[in-house]
């Protein structure tokens, strides 16, 4: 004798409970994304105005929002692998990156950050937009060791990205991600380049006005 089968309405109802408890933790994970995105963008922006303590509060809220959203969706991997929640990691990778880079300490692995390897590859590559950033503010004060320090890392990391030639289907898109690290790192080169010309002429017309000045007042 066959063992009785549920109804449909009992399947159907099974498929519905599932159903809710996956949107439920779809729209909590959703909320939890873009608190996260919005304290590792506010952790950065403290990085580049030098407020450390703010920095690091702001790191620490983005480390227990990374694993918190680890945590609800650990039941749920296509929840936890789709755009948003790896967009928003990705994000935390870029914060933790780039404020350990200016601050010139150790570099945080995806091991230590516990996020998949091609996501810390594409928070790794939109950190050199932010080392630009800080390079561009310290060309205010000329050319300087620290520029030429953070220019080297923004070609390290370059040096790492195109060498990552896999499908997009892995990388999520990194190819993209690396021709734009290659056009930011050509840009900040030019600039570089165009702010030490003009401090050399800027030291070249001073040069010149000083021995122009020395001679009209030995003339006198």
């Amino acid at each position: 004798m066959k063992a009785d089968l549920p109804s449909l309405e009992a399947i159907a109802e099974d498929i519905r409970q599932r159903l809710d408890a996956a949107t439920a933790v779809r729209e909590r994970a959703l909320a939890q994304s873009r608190q996260l995105i919005r304290a590792c963008s506010l952790a950065i922006r403290a990085v580049h105005r030098n407020d450390l303590d703010e920095m690091q509060a702001l790191l620490a809220q983005a480390e227990s929002m990374a694993h918190s959203l680890r945590q609800d969706l650990r039941d749920y991997p296509a929840l936890y692998f789709s755009g948003y929640t790896q967009d928003a990691i990705k994000e935390y990778v870029e914060a933790r990156v780039t404020c350990a880079l200016i601050l010139n300490q150790p570099l945080p692995s995806h091991h230590s950050l516990q996020v998949e390897p091609a996501t810390y590859l594409r928070g790794l590559a939109e950190t050199v937009g932010e080392l630009r950033r800080r390079i561009l503010h310290l060309l205010r004060d000329g050319y300087s060791a620290e520029t030429r320090r953070l220019l080297t890392h923004m070609e390290d990391i370059y040096a790492i990205l195109v060498t990552m030639d896999y499908p997009d289907a892995i990388t999520y898109g990194l190819r993209r991600q690396t021709d734009i690290a290659r056009s930011i790192i050509e840009r900040t080169e030019s600039d570089i380049t165009f702010n030490m010309e003009s401090q050399r002429l800027t030291q070249a017309m001073a040069s010149i006005q000083g021995l122009l000045k020395e001679q009209g007042e030995g003339g006198l």
